[in-house]
């Protein structure tokens, strides 16, 4: 009787383990699994991340009253952006403790920090502002960026709100591409006029004659267009307020060049909203506070 026992049990055996092995295999794979999937999520997204042609946001910036504030805000937008370079550059002789503390703290990881002071000729009310501090931008991708750079210019001054939208829609360029800005121009919006995806004109409430009646905030430039157009750069002699777009724009393309964006034109993806100017004339009238805070 032992024996029969015996031998069904070795005859048994062989499958006994045979099973036991493939529930240890199916454990193991059951809690390796995520953990790969997450893996591999994660490196494509790096990869894909990688692939994008940089944002080069251009702003320039001066001190006043609302500075961090607008900074703020626009900097809030810009640490959500992927793969941005925000090139900030201020109208002042020396880099400010302000600035350069802002940008420390404020979550966007890529950002050059540029200054170059405006010469106070050049600040009379009816003359082209920010003009050096654009320059002095464009110069510097010319001497830290090449041909082998995918990347695309977007000037980004810091009195408007950009919505997110933007920066997908813009990063595609190949040459200029353009798009509606709201708030300016004398009317609700500014925008390009589109016929069957060509940019045949303007809808705006300000010289409609311009060349390129867009504002700094309705046009981006591929980074090799930038390159292909070593000395255009924006004008300080003979431009005039409201002009500047025009004068840089049409050094470097031509208006059935344009790549229409946010829908043919017919979406607004950013807003001029300037911040309030504060009323501080009763600041001098109280006693001063003992703790220095940075507004």
């Amino acid at each position: 009787m032992k024996s029969v026992i015996f031998s069904r049990f070795f005859i048994l055996l062989p499958w006994v383990l045979i099973v036991i092995i493939m529930i240890d295999i199916d454990t193991k794979r059951t809690f390796r699994s995520p953990v790969s999937a997450r893996q591999r999520s994660q490196r494509t997204t790096a990869a894909n991340l990688s692939a994008l042609p940089v944002i080069y946001a251009i702003t320039p910036t001066y001190n006043r009253p609302v500075q961090k504030a607008e900074l703020t805000r626009l900097g809030q937008v810009f640490r959500q952006v992927p793969r941005l370079h925000w090139i900030l550059v201020e109208d002042s002789s020396t880099r400010s403790d302000l600035v350069s503390r802002f940008l420390a703290r404020c979550g966007v990881a890529a950002y050059t920090h540029l200054n170059i002071f405006t010469p106070r000729r050049f600040k009379r009310a009816g003359m082209p502002r920010a003009t050096e501090q654009r320059n002095v931008a464009l110069t510097w991708l010319r001497q830290h960026r090449g041909r082998k750079d995918a990347g695309v210019v977007f000037f980004a001054d810091d009195d408007n709100t950009y919505s997110l939208e933007l920066f997908d829609e813009m990063r595609s360029t190949k040459g200029v591409s353009v798009w509606p800005v709201g708030f300016v121009g004398g009317r609700a919006y500014e925008r390009p006029l589109v016929v069957a995806g060509k940019v045949v004109g303007w809808y705006t409430g300000w010289r409609p004659d311009r060349p390129f009646a867009t504002d700094m905030a309705g046009f981006a430039v591929n980074l090799q267009v930038v390159f292909s157009n070593p000395r255009a750069q924006f004008k300080r002699r003979g431009s005039q307020p409201g002009m500047q777009e025009s004068d840089f724009l049409r050094q470097i393309t031509k208006v059935s060049e344009l790549e229409p964006k946010a829908n043919n034109c017919t979406r607004v993806l950013v807003w001029h909203t300037r911040t309030e100017k504060p009323h501080l004339a009763n600041e001098p009238k109280h006693r001063k506070d003992t703790v220095y805070i940075e507004v």
